[in-house]
Order: C-alpha cells, then sequence, then structure tokens
C-alpha cells in the first residue's frame, strides 16, 4: 500500500519540473488559456527614463557649496541688520511704551488689591491719566511757555548783572564766554541753529508731537492687554522652561514697573519742592516753569538733579540777590542728600537692587547708545540683567 501511494501523482513530497511542464502543455493543448500578470510600470523609472538617471546628491562639505551658503547668511544678517537700524525709531518706541506701560501696572495693581476687576482698574487708570495730560496741556503749558518766554527775553540782562561782578568780568575778559552767549540769545538763532530753520522747527515740532501720540497710543494698549503680552512673550520660552521663564519674567516686569514708577514720585517730589522754594524766596514769576524743568531733569540717573538744581541757582544768582542765590544753592545740596539717602532708598528698595558702580557704568552705557532715553532706560535694564545673571549663571556656576 505505500508504494501505491507514494507511486500517485501529486501524493508526493514534491513534483518535477517535467513532470509541471507536461502539465502545462497538456493544458495548453486543451486549449485552457492562463492569465499571466506583467508588473505595472513605475512612474519614478518612467521619468528616470525620460530625464536621465539622477547623479549623486551636493556633496556638503564642498568648497564652492560652503562658500554659496556663507555668502547667503552673510548678506542676510547684513539685510536683517539694516532692516533693524531703519526700523530702530519703531523699536525705540514700543520699547519706551513697554517700559511706561509696565510702570503704570502698579497703580492697576493698587486697585486690583482695593477690589477693582483688572478691566475697571485699567479704565480708571487710563482715564487719570488722560485727564493729567489734558490738564497738564491746557492749564500748565500755557504757563511754561509763558515763563519760559519770559526767561528768555530777560537772559541777556542777567548777562549785563553777571559782568558787573569783578572776577566774572576779568574771566569774561580772558574767555569772552559771557559775550558769546549774550551775541547767540539776542541774535534770535538759537532756533533756527537748534532745528535747522523755520522750517526745521515746524518739523521738529511735528515730530515730537506725532513720537509722543505713538508713545502714548502704545502704552494705553501694552496696559490694557498687559497680562497677554507678557504670556505672549513666555510662549516663545520651550514649554519645560516655561515655568520659570515666566517666575524670572515677571520679576524682570516687576522691577521695571517699581523703577518707572519710582522715578516719577522722586522727580515729582523734586519737582514740588522746587515749586514751594521758588515762591518762598520770591521768584514766583518763574516758579512754575523751573520747577517742571527741575522735575524733567531730575528724571536723568545721577546727573539730572544737579542740573536742574544748578539751572535754578544761575536763574535765582541772576535776578535776585546773593543772598538768595545762596540760600537756593542751600536748599539744594540739603534737598539732594535728602533725596539720595532717604527718598530715593525708600522709593526704589523694592524696584532695583545693583550696587552703585554699576548704576554708573550703565547710565554711562545708555547714554553712548541713545542719549537721554538710553540713561532713563539703562537702570532697570542693568537691574533685570543683574538678576537674571544671579538666577541663572550664577546659580549654575554654584551647582556645579
Amino acid at each position: 500500500m505505500n508504494a501505491a501511494a507514494a507511486d500517485r501523482p501529486g501524493d508526493g513530497p514534491e513534483t518535477t519540473s517535467a513532470e509541471t511542464g507536461s502539465r502545462d502543455d497538456a493544458m495548453v493543448d486543451s486549449g485552457t488559456t492562463i492569465a499571466v500578470e506583467e508588473p505595472e510600470p513605475d512612474a519614478e523609472s518612467e521619468r528616470d527614463e525620460r530625464y536621465g538617471k539622477p547623479g549623486p546628491p551636493f556633496d556638503k562639505k564642498s568648497p564652492y557649496l560652503f562658500g554659496l551658503l556663507l555668502g547667503l547668511g552673510l548678506l542676510t544678517a547684513y539685510a536683517a541688520s539694516n532692516l533693524l537700524a531703519t526700523m530702530g525709531s519703531v523699536i525705540l518706541q514700543v520699547v519706551v511704551s513697554l517700559f511706561i506701560a509696565a510702570g503704570i501696572n502698579p497703580m492697576v495693581v493698587f486697585l486690583q488689591r482695593r477690589g477693582f476687576p483688572r478691566p475697571w482698574a485699567v479704565v480708571t487708570v487710563i482715564l487719570g491719566l488722560l485727564g493729567m495730560l489734558a490738564l497738564f496741556f491746557l492749564a500748565l503749558v500755557p504757563v511754561i511757555s509763558d515763563q519760559i518766554a519770559k526767561i528768555s527775553a530777560n537772559v541777556p540782562g542777567w548777562i549785563e548783572e553777571l559782568q558787573r561782578n569783578e572776577r566774572i568780568q576779568q574771566l569774561n575778559d580772558k574767555y569772552r564766554i559771557l559775550d558769546k552767549v549774550q551775541d547767540f540769545v539776542a541774535s534770535g538763532d538759537f532756533a533756527s541753529s537748534a532745528f535747522g530753520g523755520a522750517l526745521g522747527v515746524g518739523l521738529a515740532v511735528i515730530n515730537v508731537l506725532v513720537t509722543g501720540f505713538i508713545v502714548i497710543v502704545l502704552t494705553l494698549y501694552f496696559i490694557a492687554a498687559y497680562d497677554q503680552t507678557k504670556n505672549a512673550i513666555y510662549r516663545l520660552a520651550p514649554a519645560s522652561r516655561r515655568e520659570r521663564v515666566s517666575k524670572l519674567g515677571d520679576r524682570v516686569f516687576d522691577g521695571v514697573g517699581g523703577y518707572v514708577s519710582g522715578a516719577f514720585i522722586v522727580a515729582l517730589c523734586a519737582g514740588l519742592s522746587t515749586l514751594v522754594l521758588l515762591f518762598v524766596i520770591g521768584m514766583g514769576e518763574y516758579a512754575v516753569a523751573l520747577a517742571f524743568v527741575v522735575m524733567v531733569t531730575d528724571v536723568i540717573p545721577m546727573i539730572g538733579a544737579t542740573i536742574g538744581a544748578v539751572i535754578v541757582c544761575a536763574i535765582t544768582f541772576a535776578t535776585t540777590d546773593l543772598k538768595t542765590g545762596l540760600i537756593a544753592v542751600i536748599f539744594y545740596i540739603a534737598y539732594q542728600q535728602f533725596e539720595n539717602y532717604v527718598v530715593y532708598p525708600r522709593v526704589m528698595s523694592r524696584s532695583v537692587d545693583i550696587p552703585g558702580v554699576v548704576t554708573v557704568i550703565a547710565a554711562l552705557i545708555g547714554v553712548s547708545l541713545l542719549g537721554v532715553v538710553g540713561a532713563l532706560l539703562a537702570i532697570p535694564a542693568a537691574a533685570a540683567i543683574l538678576m537674571l545673571v544671579r538666577e541663572v549663571f550664577v546659580r549654575a556656576q554654584d551647582e556645579r
């Protein structure tokens, strides 16, 4: 039985090629057709045949390719630097507006702690600021302009009074300083020399007004969307580090806001003290204008308070007697000590914490880069950088 089973075709483990060929011939002879599927042509192979076979890829280490990419990179960097230089004024306006918004935010936070919702606190602060600006332009600007005009008209007479002093006359005979100042003021060419003629004066005034309007509008937008702006900046950081970046960023924004609002409070104290002094010593005719000058100059770090004091004392000596001038000098010497050691530390204790030498270096760098605006922004920027260095770099070095 096993031999018979082994002899039956198909039951064995394998079939020979002769048997397969004989079956195919038999099927063909019997008229049965077998469809054989042919492979479809590949589209990629057709493209290769039509346009030729692609060559090997470029060598990324090729000197030509490296030089080409390097040149394109340099051109891109040059174009980007020119673009940033062109947009420099706009970027500066945005930065100043953001700094001012950070300085206004503490007032919003103050109202929030008193139960105001954030939107109503923002609206209240904005309306208050707009009201103060309207009051300043409607009530104080005409007075300041009138008093500045009087001061300009009286400068030649004050210079003549100074020339009567024997010591000053000797210095003037040697260096001719007072004569040059008197001729320059009397000629009426100050505005032309400063701004380039009547057209230049008009363009300068328009530029100041437009810049001020843009800064005010941007500040209002930033203070209205203060939290959204901060969150948008924080989202640029990786998700794994976003929490730490947010905490450090909040500390930076709080420090900047505290410094800006504190600088305004310090300057306001200097202006009000000057206003009281001038009314007391009998210079009420120029009190508002000179107090405004002192308040503006006091915002400038390091030298601002001294500049304002020198201007007021010089006009006091020129318009009054020696005794009144000495009273003004003694007052400003005493007030600056009080401001430096009492007012400023108390106001700025929670906003900036930087050594004095860093303050001086930051102010010098700010003045060299952006002038007066750079000096105003230098100290909070230096405080923020110093805080980041302490919290990030120094802390990482200590953990090693």
